[in-house]
């Protein structure tokens, strides 16, 4: 069963300052399974746990990407501090510490991470024929008014409140 599509074109709401964290893993030795599935099986745990304490982590959604050697994960915080908190959080550490035992800078997996802290008005979207996605997940998902029918106006709309 698929994701109901919302048809027409759909922004978000951009008056919260957000935070963008982008994670992943490459695989760079494909027949060192012990090395990149150990790193690849830690995260299935940490993502169930952020969608089931959703408002006391303060983690807001994210989308997942798979290649061939690379995945990709963006994920929506609703603040630094919390992502932050969350990489003390005990399931982080131990995942982290796991890592760092069985990998460390052998060369065989590689892992990556980007943050952005995005303010209110900085940011917009676009959805057109598409399920709930990406901040369209996060945040409030609202049909586009002609106030808001460019890109510069989805911007401007919210700064000028």
């Amino acid at each position: 069963m698929g994701k109901h599509i919302y048809p027409g074109r759909y922004t978000t709401e951009n008056t919260e300052d957000i935070v963008v964290f982008i994670i992943g893993m490459r695989i760079n030795k494909p027949i060192a399974l012990n090395k990149w599935l150990p790193v690849f099986n830690a995260m299935p745990g940490m993502i169930r746990e952020l969608y089931t304490n959703k408002d006391e982590l303060g983690f807001l959604s994210m989308e997942s990407y798979f290649g061939l050697r690379t995945t990709c994960m963006i994920q929506y915080w609703r603040s630094m501090d919390d992502l932050l908190a969350y990489a003390k959080n005990e399931k982080h550490l131990t995942a982290w510490a796991n890592f760092n035992k069985k990998v460390g800078n052998n060369p065989a997996v590689g892992i990556y991470h980007e943050t952005y802290q995005v303010k209110n008005g900085d940011y917009e979207s676009i959805y057109g024929n598409m399920p709930h996605y990406g901040l369209g997940k996060a945040l409030n998902h609202m049909p586009i008014t002609t106030k808001q029918n460019s890109a510069r106006k989805r911007l401007n709309s919210y700064k000028m409140q």
